[in-house]
């Protein structure tokens, strides 16, 4: 039986649940031990957090190595993104800088630690990298909101200024007022107050409400939908799994039944079988 190498022995050792899951809780009780810096700690358990926090870091960067060693190339490791951002994140907390002028920084790295869960576990990647990709079609949909909304505003201020230079007194405070209206925080305030005058400005409101409520949000909500499968079903490809790599695996053994039968066909051929080609011609 062949001996495994220590890239295979490490990298079986990165993929283990039980390391993942202990990574996880470390992340986790690094969190909870920023939340309690926060409150008025009694001076003896300051030196123990201080003590745990080394001890975190150290342990990230044990793992980081166990994840660049497993990776068997160094130059494919930092060319993944989180991967790189965990490498900086324990890379900056490695660096003394409690004592000096940059002590805010440190404990921003630290605070920021906290994301590394997002690079461990894969569904919280999935989300991630669906919604950074769906920001440019989202920036179509939310540039068709701001020309309505500006529309919208236009019109608010020349008809209702009158009534309520509060919220509706420039194109700007109208927007802002719009956007009360679109949250839905006590519109219905604002717009019984302009039915007082205008008792047909419901249909203003409702309209706007109408277009940017339920038709963009809810387009933007469909893009980032789709976004998220199309990141899960790259997810499965890539690690085997799921329908749509089932999906692959049919259309390969398709193909490759295809192609055995062109070369038998062709083979038929050689021998003189000009009998089935004609037979195949006539089907």
């Amino acid at each position: 039986m062949k001996a495994k190498s220590i890239v295979q022995i490490i990298n079986e050792f990165n993929n283990n649940k039980i390391f993942q899951f202990f990574i996880i809780a470390v992340i986790v009780v690094s969190a909870l031990m920023i939340g309690a810096k926060t409150y008025d700690i009694d001076p003896k358990y300051i030196s123990f957090l201080g003590y745990l926090d080394t001890a975190i870091t150290l342990l990230f960067l044990f793992e980081i190595v166990v994840r660049f060693i497993a990776e068997g190339h160094s130059l494919a490791f930092f060319k993944k993104g989180w991967n790189v951002f965990d490498t900086l994140i324990v890379g900056i907390s490695l660096v003394p800088i409690e004592d000096s002028e940059m002590v805010l920084l440190a404990r921003l790295v630290r605070i920021f630690r906290v994301l590394r869960l997002i690079s461990i576990i894969p569904e919280l990647r999935i989300l991630i990298s669906a919604l950074l990709k769906a920001l440019p079609p989202m920036g179509y949909v939310l540039l068709l909101m701001f020309i309505m909304f500006y529309i919208y505003a236009a019109v608010g201020s020349f008809l209702f200024e009158d009534i309520n230079k509060v919220l509706w007194g420039d194109i700007a405070v109208s927007m802002l007022t719009l956007f009360r209206v679109v949250t839905f925080e006590d519109w219905t305030d604002v717009m019984y107050e302009t039915m007082e005058v205008y008792p047909l400005s419901w249909m203003f409101y409702l309209s706007f409400i109408f277009l940017n409520a339920f038709v963009f949000l809810n387009m933007m909500i469909g893009i980032v939908i789709e976004r998220m499968q199309a990141e899960h079903d790259a997810y499965n490809l890539e690690n085997d799994e799921g329908d749509v790599s089932d999906i692959k695996h049919i259309h390969e053994d398709t193909r490759a039944i295809l192609k055995r039968l062109e070369q038998l066909e062709s083979r038929l051929i050689e021998q003189g079988g000009s009998e089935f080609s004609n037979q195949k011609k006539a089907i």
